[in-house]
């Protein structure tokens, strides 16, 4: 089924506009109160978490809006809700001196039989996961559906996981989940819808992120990667969507022990892509 170009035009206009709209009104009357949406970023200045919810809603906005069948929509809705609920619940229900960090340290503290925000959002997001893989329209035999939707479902919760990983730097997971999208979205297959609400909502994120006010925090960054994640179940052949997942997986792996920041910074290319538009400090070229 071939998505055409008005539809994810208009899907990443919606998605931009509510993210936007939304971002412009929770700064109005934050709930709770700014301090409750401040946290210091990684040069110890404050940012808002602000950016997450808006970039949550309108993500969802578009896919919805653009869905060319009810499934689809709702397969979408779901993964998003879930990762950017449960991501949403970590950002501001975290505590302790020593919070948990990583995938691994979370897995670890329930494995002990200790329930952390972080490790609440790992099985939240696993379970919508599920969810979605099992409502994304599906053609074949009922064996190849189920081989299907555990690929999908690691896939979307893979996917939110990475780009929840990449959101160290202004404007790197924004910038990293829009080069994904964007291939997706021109291909114009069924995953088109999703991968343009991820363009817009992205774009629509991306000056005040690039700006270092705002940060998606895990709410906005696991909703995004759910989306793209949604994208690329519904648009890839079987051989493709593996092929993401084992990428997906090596890099969850490899963030364990290695440092994404460091190896930009090493590398030019990805050194120059990363520092694109953002904020110039004092002291640096």
């Amino acid at each position: 089924m071939s998505v055409g170009l008005l539809r994810r035009a208009l899907t990443g206009l919606a998605a931009a506009a509510t993210t936007s709209v939304v971002r412009g009104a929770l700064d109005w009357q934050p709930p709770g109160g700014p301090a409750r949406w401040t946290r210091r970023n990684h040069a110890g200045e404050p940012v808002s978490l602000l950016e997450g919810p808006a970039v949550t809603v309108g993500v969802l906005t578009g896919a919805l809006s653009g869905a060319t069948t009810a499934q689809g929509g709702l397969a979408a809705a779901v993964a998003v809700l879930g990762a950017g609920g449960f991501g949403l619940l970590d950002d501001l229900g975290e505590g302790g001196a020593e919070p948990t960090k990583g995938l691994r340290g979370h897995l670890g503290a329930l494995a002990r039989g200790r329930l952390t925000t972080g490790g609440l959002k790992v099985l939240g997001i696993g379970a919508s996961a599920v969810l979605a893989a099992a409502l994304l329209p599906r053609v074949g035999p009922r064996g190849r559906r189920t081989a299907d939707v555990l690929v999908d479902a690691a896939i979307i919760a893979g996917t939110a996981n990475l780009v929840n990983l990449l959101d160290l730097r202004p404007g790197r997971a924004l910038k990293a989940a829009a080069a994904v999208a964007g291939p997706v979205a021109l291909a114009a297959g069924p995953g088109a819808v999703p991968a343009s609400a991820v363009l817009g909502a992205a774009v629509a994120a991306s000056e005040q992120d690039l700006a270092e006010t705002d940060m998606l925090g895990d709410c906005g960054a696991n909703a995004l990667g759910a989306a793209l994640g949604t994208a690329i179940a519904q648009s890839g052949p079987r051989a493709v969507r593996i092929a993401w997942l084992v990428t997906v997986g090596a890099l969850t792996v490899v963030s364990e022990r290695v440092s994404f920041t460091a190896v930009i910074e090493r590398t030019p290319a990805l050194a120059a892509v990363d520092a694109w538009g953002r904020r110039r400090r004092p002291g640096r070229g």
